[in-house]
């Protein structure tokens, strides 16, 4: 896909790893609608980017929220191309002292609302002859399990399997779908894990940087699912 001049949707836009994708979209010519809570944030980053980032103060776990928003932005003549589905939160402990709540919440925001932002682009998407592409965010944990992550990795599952019928359901609309799956990034997600960031994991820059070199694939070469880790994972001072 030649990204000049495309509509993108980064949802989880506000920080880390949506921040990044947005950045890197933008400075490929991109025009990208960032998705997020976090409405102090998503203006700083309009601010940096530009107006090229469109700032959408808008929780994707709220079905009518995000219906009634695609339906008033786009139209028969105004499609997005790329929909990146990169919202997600974490929390992690014993299965049996978890919260209730804190499920139901990664339920709602990393399986419910890429749901729901992606059948909406789907239809949207398949109204088009030009190549579009979903890439949707998972993790490594989405292929292995890890103690005291059963909820989170379950979601992570799920987005792995959402990913691989998706791609083979949409295919023939000339819709790309890819699952992402990197390793432990450098951001604060996973301390609440009791796993501290530090500069030997996986690089946001770097990250964006492939999903870049994947939405410009020809249109008809598919990365459907990919796996990005970081080569050693060990904190500096652990090193000989």
């Amino acid at each position: 896909m030649d990204l000049l001049n495309k509509i993108a949707i980064v949802t989880g836009a506000s920080g880390g790893l949506g921040a990044a994708f947005s950045e890197a979209l933008v400075k490929n010519g991109v025009k990208v609608y960032g998705l997020a809570r976090n409405e102090k944030k998503l203006h700083a980053l309009n601010n940096s980017l530009g107006p090229q980032f469109v700032p959408v103060i808008l929780d994707i776990s709220n079905h009518q929220a995000v219906e009634k928003w695609v339906n008033s932005t786009f139209s028969q003549t105004y499609i997005p191309d790329i929909l990146i589905n990169n919202a997600g939160t974490g929390s992690f402990g014993k299965i049996d002292e978890m919260p209730t709540e804190e499920w139901s919440n990664m339920i709602n925001i990393n399986i419910n609302g890429m749901y729901y932002i992606t059948s909406l682009m789907a239809n949207f998407m398949k109204k088009t002859e030009r190549s579009s592409h979903i890439v949707n965010i998972g993790s490594i944990l989405g292929n292995v399990g890890r103690e005291e992550s059963a909820a989170y990795c379950a979601t992570k599952f799920a987005v792995q399997g959402f990913s691989d019928a998706l791609f083979k359901e949409l295919r023939f609309f000339n819709i790309k779908v890819t699952c992402f799956n990197p390793g432990s990034i450098d951001t604060h997600f996973f301390e609440t894990s009791g796993i501290e960031a530090h500069h030997h994991m996986l690089q946001p820059k770097d990250l964006a940087d492939a999903l870049v070199y994947i939405l410009k694939t020809p249109d008809n070469m598919l990365v459907n699912t990919i796996t990005i880790r970081p080569l050693n994972p060990k904190k500096p001072e652990n090193l000989p």
